[in-house]
């Protein structure tokens, strides 16, 4: 267990934050990955398929708590900013929290974590097509939200 938690805990936690945005939910959504993942026990084929489930626990978990009603109705009580190597990091990473939720997941696992297309549409559930597609609107956006002169991809 604790192997496969140190392989996957900064996946998952930073995938969560991806989508929430808020530290003590991102830690929350990795506790409850974890223990799905302690508790069902499934058996994988590889380690790719792990990773995949890992990925799309943490997603649907995420989605969940968007959703709910008491997510909609409160504010957090902290919104935790990493340290950044330079002002050009923080600009970029607040640029991609700005983006809706689908986008925001893909650039963080085709980007931070060095998935590729293939990889995130198993763990998302989506096509090779539909990932191609959310990162190409991701771009653009983050290309519109930084200027002309920043070159996403």
């Amino acid at each position: 267990m604790e192997q496969i938690y140190e392989k996957y805990h900064l996946s998952v936690f930073r995938l969560a934050f991806a989508y929430c945005k808020n530290r003590a939910d991102a830690e929350d959504i990795t506790s409850d990955v974890f223990l799905r993942r302690f508790e069902a026990d499934p058996a994988f084929s590889d380690e790719r398929h792990e990773t995949a489930w890992m990925m799309r626990v943490t997603i649907n978990r995420a989605k969940d708590l968007l959703r709910s009603f008491r997510y909609r109705f409160t504010v957090p009580l902290e919104d935790a900013i990493p340290v950044y190597a330079s002002p050009e990091e923080h600009t970029v990473y607040a640029a991609v929290m700005e983006l809706p939720a689908k986008y925001r997941a893909v650039i963080h696992l085709y980007y931070f974590e060095g998935y590729s297309v293939a990889e995130i549409a198993e763990m998302t559930g989506r096509s090779e097509t539909a990932v191609q597609t959310q990162l190409y609107r991701a771009r653009k956006m983050l290309k519109t939200k930084l200027g002309k002169g920043v070159e996403p991809g």
